[in-house]
């Protein structure tokens, strides 16, 4: 964000979040990569700093502190440390909500403090083989057995798939219902018949650990059902315009990141005498993306101003994803093509990003469906 945008104590915050990704995050990228995952300590260490559960009340473990302008930070200076692979976001912008919102007392005591420790590593498993965008379609199914549920069924394209400790899990507790008929269970490692698949091979953001979740009569008990049965959906749709800030977030951190380092190569680059940037179309293209940008930052930021406020419509912050994201998408293009064929060598940051940046416009709704969104909004 803007440095006029924060507060002073956010401003340390931001030095406190700079520091741990340069010395904790950036040294173990190529490794994580190597690995497919990043380590369970990078987890426990940004707890230590309390990086995790930042609106968590105090007493469960948080900060208490209901500003997205700490989550925005965390995700810039993230984008900054060249991480793809530590998805600190998943616990505090689509786990920790579900909680806090929905949980009662009893689970907030349970769960809480080792989130925010980052002992617990979370996840939020809606999306199902064959699924998509249409969540309402689910097919994984609960049964009501008394005192717990029976769970069968799967789940595709999980951040923290295998990393994961707790898992929100949207289900059908009653199969005679479409949207209506969608809860919300949290299955924890451990459970007898909830397993793990082999980690999905994907073309960007290798260190992410992106996995199939199964789950075969597993027991879980009525403890773990969050809120009410059968409000899974509205739940759902109420938590998913933080989550696309959260995309939105990545976006316009990672069009000014490029950009950055784009403009100090065409700098430094010399063709036919001339520095690349001094060429006519390297000017105007670098005049665009730079527009773009400052009107990227300045949306964004108000949308921060919104959902603090607690006016951020589902619209909007549909705006923000598909918007960012296609922005996103042109200017590492674009970024790419002023590299030349170093833009197409891994050791470049920007070949790095152009891989790592391409599935923005899927995950947390397709972009498409960004557009429908929007389009409903205006009486379509």
């Amino acid at each position: 964000m803007k440095k006029e945008n924060l507060t002073e104590e956010q401003l340390i915050f931001q030095d406190a979040a700079s520091t741990f990704f340069a010395r904790e995050v950036t040294p173990n990228n190529e490794q994580w990569e190597k690995d497919g995952q990043v380590s369970r300590e990078v987890w426990l260490k940004a707890g230590e700093n309390n990086f995790f559960g930042i609106d968590v009340p105090e007493e469960y473990g948080g900060m208490g502190i209901d500003d997205y302008r700490y989550n925005t930070i965390l995700i810039e200076e993230g984008v900054k440390s060249g991480s793809s692979g530590f998805a600190h976001s998943v616990q505090n912008d689509l786990v920790v909500p579900y909680i806090l919102r929905h949980g009662n007392e009893e689970q907030k005591k349970r769960w809480f403090p080792k989130i925010c420790s980052g002992e617990t590593i979370g996840a939020l498993a809606m999306t199902e083989p064959g699924g998509g965008s249409d969540l309402a379609a689910i097919k994984t199914h609960a049964k009501d057995m008394g005192d717990h549920y029976l769970v069968n069924g799967s789940k595709t394209f999980i951040t923290n798939g295998l990393l994961s400790d707790l898992v929100v899990t949207a289900v059908k507790t009653d199969s005679k219902e479409h949207a209506k008929g969608i809860s919300l269970l949290v299955l924890e490692r451990g459970m007898e018949g909830f397993t793990r698949g082999k980690k999905l091979e994907k073309i960007g953001q290798k260190a992410q650990d992106t996995a199939e979740l199964f789950f075969k009569d597993v027991k879980v008990p009525k403890d773990n059902l969050l809120g009410e049965e059968g409000k899974g959906f509205y739940y759902m749709m109420e938590s998913l315009p933080k989550e696309r800030l959260s995309i939105a977030a990545a976006s316009i951190a990672v069009i000014e990141a490029v950009l950055e380092y784009t403009i100090e190569y065409c700098h430094e680059r010399k063709a036919f005498g001339r520095k690349i940037g001094s060429f006519q179309n390297s000017k105007f293209k670098l005049a665009e993306m730079t527009t773009e940008s400052e009107i990227g930052r300045t949306f964004y930021d108000q949308c921060v101003v919104e959902l603090n406020e607690k006016r951020l419509t589902p619209e909007k912050a549909a705006m923000a994803k598909w918007w960012l994201t296609d922005v996103e998408h042109r200017v590492v293009d674009q970024c790419l093509q002023l590299h030349g064929g170093y833009g197409y060598i891994l050791e470049y940051p920007i070949a790095r990003a152009y891989l790592d940046s391409r599935v923005q416009t899927i995950y947390g709704g397709t972009n498409e469906i960004m557009k429908e969104i929007i389009g409903r909004s205006l009486g379509f």
